[in-house]
């Protein structure tokens, strides 16, 4: 019979940022255990709040079908001795299928008669089959770190304290952390710290949320949070600033959300507005509350795990706990105001970037002298470019991003601009982090990006020369986002940089004896695989990808409008010919060396003329295209070899007995080929992905 199934682990407050992706392997394990072991089941529902995770699996069958089995076994030879006894081999095998020797087969075979056996296995159950699904799959879920407790060997991410698993109305029998699953389970820890028994595995949810007030479906309450927030927030006249992580973190806090708002002096409001939002969302797990205008307003918005009798009362708990949180920020904000950044450029000298790379000190100064190559020859001016250099890490040690180190650069931006520091200079001081994020914009001002430039380069130079790359999931210097905001500023900025020549400018400037060029090497294969992965965010055809890297990565912004060009060459009418024509190309020219010109007096074939005229006309043309970056004019233009190509290949042997010919054409080919090169290697092209 197919009923719900239902499996609870009841558990002390789950760590709130990893509970949805540890529900969400739970539910996945569950259900692919079922599934391999041929348990037929319907709709699967994740179900977790702080203090559980839970699945819950419709129409899941009791038993798994029955299997035929037909098994092949020893040879007849091996399986009877002289007398006709049967021999170990032979009982062996008979044990392993459940029967007797005598209830064997023998079965002819293209390597003789073997014993052999059909029969059917009856379908596990679903009491036989959950312990180990339900095990497996607890031992796959992603917990960067288990914990144990009582005197208990094995390990979770919490202690487990309750246990249910139903079928239906009826409990399957499993034990886990040495508890008994049972149909107990239990409300909020407050609200209704009493059990609550279900009768059938569909009462959960309504069970739980009435009268045990948990809201178990962690997409129905976050919309419930999101609403609340949103109402609470007009209270106060404004709009709630709703930043998905929070909404996501407060939701894994809270089984029966009730949002209040609350108050803070106004003074505060003379703090930076990203100061405000990092005390309130990072600290304190509050959303802020801005005017119609976007300004903030002395308020905020807090989401309460209790519906409290005294509403008055958990609002002025939250505001004498965010008073001083607020006070501390204007005091950092108003000693940092006096101290300036050159105080605390001064300072530098004494913190460590990386032991083999020296201080915070001598990092600016290789920053430095990277962005003058730079700047010089982007055309920035120097003079705002040096002295954003300078200052460009001077607020780490400020107390302000010693308290919210989120807010490195941004505060630097906020006290040059109090201090005079010229705009060019302020602004750049925040964009050396930019692109912070995947997807966040790339600095906005020339200072900015050559700023932001410089600092990446030479951390990945400087990690890449000490031998600490990254590898598999691991890259504690965050390298791999460096590269890309390397490219994608490159790229999306406009600057015409090569690349390899400025990775090595930066590899030359390290305190370190390596191998430098060998070092260079590296990081710009590792540059071109990141390229590749961002192109292909962008659902560019990874052969498109491998056409224009075959040519070799060296100015990113020109790479960049090769692979445009080729996007849409892709799909001319004459796109997957011309790619397959050269590959053909391509494969006879790999042993053989074209040599000389082409001699139009041994050009004696109609195919072989028409061919050979469409190269002349068109050959110089496509290369002034090429050589002016107009890339995709030259490929419109190569297209247009397509029909003579094709004849010379239908009508014309290559590889002719008389070796003048046979030289002459292959120079032919060679000549084709290098235009089938000038702006990609087309024969990389794959005609089944084109056509698609």
């Amino acid at each position: 019979m197919n009923d719900t199934l239902l499996l609870e682990l009841g558990t002390e407050e789950l760590p709130p940022t990893a509970l949805a992706g540890l529900v969400a392997a739970f539910a996945d394990g569950v259900e692919g255990g079922l599934g391999a072991a041929g348990i037929e089941h319907g709709v699967v529902t994740p179900l977790a709040s702080p203090r559980r995770l839970a699945v819950s699996i419709a129409d899941v069958s009791e038993r798994a079908p029955d299997q035929t089995i037909d098994r092949l076994g020893p040879a007849v030879a091996a399986a009877f001795d002289g007398q006709g006894e049967p021999t170990k081999a032979a009982e062996g095998f008979a044990r392993s299928c459940g029967v007797t020797v005598n209830e064997l087969e023998q079965r002819d075979t293209d390597k003789g008669p073997r014993l052999a056996f059909t029969g059917t296995q009856a379908g596990q159950t679903l009491g036989e089959l959950l312990p180990d699904v339900v095990a497996e799959s607890l031992r796959r879920l992603p917990i960067p770190k288990r914990m144990r407790w009582a005197d208990r060997e094995d390990s979770f991410v919490r202690p487990v304290h309750w246990l249910v698993a139903l079928h239906g109305p009826t409990v399957v029998p499993l034990t886990l952390f040495g508890i008994e699953s049972g149909r107990v389970t239990r409300g909020h820890r407050f609200h209704h710290p009493d059990t609550i028994t279900l009768a059938h595995a569909d009462d959960y949810a309504a069970k739980l949320a009435e009268p045990g007030r948990v809201l178990v479906d962690m997409a129905a309450r976050r919309a419930q949070v999101h609403q609340q927030v949103i109402a609470a927030a007009r209270t106060l006249g404004g709009e709630a600033l709703i930043e998905e992580a929070l909404l996501d973190e407060v939701c894994a806090l809270v089984e029966w959300p009730c949002a209040v708002a609350g108050r803070f002096d106004e003074r505060y409001l003379v703090l930076p507005r990203e100061v405000l939002v990092a005390t309130m969302q990072s600290h304190q797990r509050y959303f802020p509350v801005a005017d119609a205008d976007g300004a903030l307003l002395p308020g905020f918005v807090t989401v309460a795990n209790i519906d409290s009798t005294d509403p008055a009362r958990v609002v002025a708990g939250n505001e004498r706990v965010v008073r001083p949180r607020l006070a501390d920020a204007l005091f950092f904000w108003e000693q940092d105001l006096a101290r300036g950044l050159d105080h605390y450029a001064g300072g530098l000298d004494r913190v460590t970037f990386q032991r083999e790379l020296g201080s915070m000190a001598d990092k600016v100064a290789r920053v430095a002298s990277i962005a003058e190559g730079l700047a010089g020859e982007l055309g920035v001016p120097t003079v705002p470019v040096a002295r954003a250099c300078a200052l460009a890490k001077a607020d780490l040690l400020s107390d302000m991003v010693g308290e919210f180190p989120e807010l490195q650069g941004i505060m630097g931006g906020y006290y040059a601009r109090h201090s005079g520091e010229a705009p060019a200079v302020a602004e750049a001081l925040p964009a050396q982090y930019a692109p912070r994020q995947a997807g966040a914009p790339i600095a906005a001002t020339p200072v900015g990006r050559v700023l932001a430039l410089a600092d990446k380069l030479d951390s990945l130079a400087g990690v890449f020369a000490t031998g600490q790359r990254p590898s598999g999931v691991k890259d504690p210097f965050g390298l791999r986002r460096a590269a890309l905001g390397v490219l994608r500023t490159v790229i999306e900025g406009e600057l015409d940089l090569d690349l390899p020549a400025v990775l090595a400018d930066a590899v030359a400037r390290q305190p370190l004896d390596c191998d430098r060029q060998a070092v260079t090497n590296d990081l710009l294969v590792f540059h071109s695989e990141r390229l590749r992965a961002y192109y292909l965010d962008q659902a560019v055809d990874p052969s498109v990808f491998d056409s224009v890297a075959a040519l070799g990565l060296g100015r990113p912004l020109d790479f960049d409008r090769r692979i445009r060009a080729v996007q849409g060459f892709v799909h001319a009418d004459a796109a997957v010919a011309l790619c397959g024509a050269h590959k053909r190309i391509r494969n006879i020219l790999k042993n053989e060396t074209p040599a000389g010109e082409i001699n139009a007096t041994l050009i004696d074939e109609p195919a072989e003329n028409d061919l050979a005229g469409a190269l002349d006309a068109l050959r110089d043309d496509i290369a002034d295209r090429a050589r002016g970056g107009d890339y995709a004019g030259a490929l419109a233009r190569l297209a247009e070899l397509q029909a003579p190509v094709d004849r010379f290949f239908e009508e014309v042997l290559v590889m002719s007995d008389d070796t003048a010919v046979r030289d002459n054409r292959l120079a032919l080919l060679g000549a084709l080929d290098g235009l089938c090169r000038s702006v990609a290697d087309i024969s990389r092209l794959t005609p089944a992905e084109v056509a698609a």
